[in-house]
């Protein structure tokens, strides 16, 4: 798994919707954007308390490459957001890469299974395209655990609500390990916006009822 930031809004644009309600006129409004810094930002996100709407006005874009089908699958439910994936329809994806969980790379007896599993599924799925089968029908055969990359991009509203769900320790692992990736980069690039963003095992609002602090 490889996860890089593309882009990311700037942080005035959400200043200036914080301040907007109290501009007299659309002069008084600009001119206070082209004076924004990140002080003012800070200031007026505390004042606006839990007005997270403001928030929906910067994005983050990442490009996540090597996780498999199954973990995009999970992180395209997040739908407030957009997303880009590598098409298996006008690809080849003969000795195709997949994801081995550390569940099965740990069992001789289940690495074996899985190993010969994929060998298999690689050879029917090139046999097929031999055959004459197309990309777009021959991809059937293959598996949740063959990788892929996307590109998908959150507004930092949308970003901490995926954050809370899936840094949880209920994730899946593969999901869980993208998100806590994903949160260190975002921190990164403001700190004060995602300090408090963690799972929901971190908090006392676990929607299961149960501790899996870890």
């Amino acid at each position: 798994m490889n996860i890089s930031l593309i882009d990311y809004g700037k942080i005035e644009k959400a200043v200036f919707a914080s301040l907007i309600t109290y501009f007299e006129d659309i002069e008084e409004g600009l001119g206070t954007y082209e004076k924004i810094d990140e002080s003012d930002y800070y200031h007026a996100y505390r004042s606006v308390g839990s007005y997270e709407s403001i928030l929906e006005h910067i994005s983050f874009s990442f490009y996540i490459e090597g996780i498999s089908r199954a973990c995009s699958h999970q992180l395209v439910r997040h739908r407030i957001a957009s997303y880009t994936q590598r098409s298996q329809r006008h690809r080849k994806d003969k000795d195709f890469y997949y994801v081995i969980p550390e569940s099965i790379r740990d069992n001789v007896e289940a690495m074996d299974v899985y190993f010969d599993m994929m060998n298999e599924i690689n050879e029917c799925y090139a046999y097929l395209m031999d055959l004459g089968v197309p990309n777009e029908d021959a991809r059937y055969v293959l598996p949740n655990a063959s990788c892929t990359d996307i590109m998908v991009t959150m507004n930092v509203r949308e970003l901490r609500s995926f954050f809370k769900a899936r840094c949880c320790q209920k994730a899946q692992w593969e999901i869980r390990q993208m998100a806590e990736y994903m949160l260190d980069i975002c921190r990164d690039i403001y700190p004060e916006l995602f300090v408090k963003c963690k799972g929901y095992c971190d908090g006392n609002d676990c929607p299961y009822g149960i501790n899996c602090q870890g």
